[in-house]
């Protein structure tokens, strides 16, 4: 069950509409590393994760992607809104206009929408774990290059706080990994609950 608060993780306040921007950022909204493959991934995989403490940690984090998806899906509303005819064919906004008008579509930058086949739930803790490592600095990697494309100072703000989050979930999932993850190795052997995983004790 989820709570919903009625209110942004960070405030998002864009002064300035501008399409053209709208159009890089949607990608973390719909994109192939965006908020909603984190969330639908950490969340899926919650339900195969043999131990407690890594379903809390999934969980945790999954929910906090669905925050930054919304945070996400008010930035590119707020630089689409009140835009007039002129603006949309300038920014070359056209094409996505004729299709959503400026409805905040799940897709990618380059115009590929969302799909599932951009992340991956294995139903095996080692793997699932090392692969949202993986998301983490992918995601990252894409909140550099907005900010190396965007000149709006409203919107740098709030891309710095989902970006210096990104990082904090790495750390957390690399913290489990290297220092909470070995005690689970070798009870993860074949016709464990991660079946196929190797029977190995790292713990030594």
């Amino acid at each position: 069950m989820f709570v919903y608060e009625k209110k942004l993780q960070y405030p998002v306040r864009i002064q300035n509409p501008n399409p053209k921007l709208a159009a890089i950022i949607i990608s973390q909204y719909g994109g192939p590393d965006g908020e909603l493959g984190a969330s639908l991934r950490y969340l899926s995989q919650r339900f195969s994760m043999p131990y407690p403490e890594l379903k809390g940690l999934l969980t945790d984090i999954g929910t906090e992607e669905l925050g930054h998806l919304e945070m996400i899906g008010t930035i590119v509303h707020q630089l689409t809104r009140n835009l007039t005819e002129e603006q949309v064919k300038q920014a070359g906004f056209d094409a996505y206009f004729v299709d959503h008008t400026t409805g905040v579509y799940p897709t990618a930058a380059s115009g590929f929408p969302w799909s599932a086949a951009s992340m991956q739930v294995k139903g095996d803790l080692i793997a699932d774990l090392t692969e949202d490592l993986a998301a983490e600095q992918k995601a990252r990697a894409t909140y550099d290059n907005i900010l190396r494309l965007s000149d709006d100072p409203d919107v740098n703000d709030v891309i710095r706080f989902l970006r210096a989050r990104e990082i904090v979930h790495f750390q957390r999932f690399g913290d489990t990994n290297h220092n909470k993850l070995s005690k689970f190795y070798h009870r993860a052997g074949v016709g464990a609950s991660c079946p196929g995983a190797l029977l190995v004790d790292y713990s030594r």
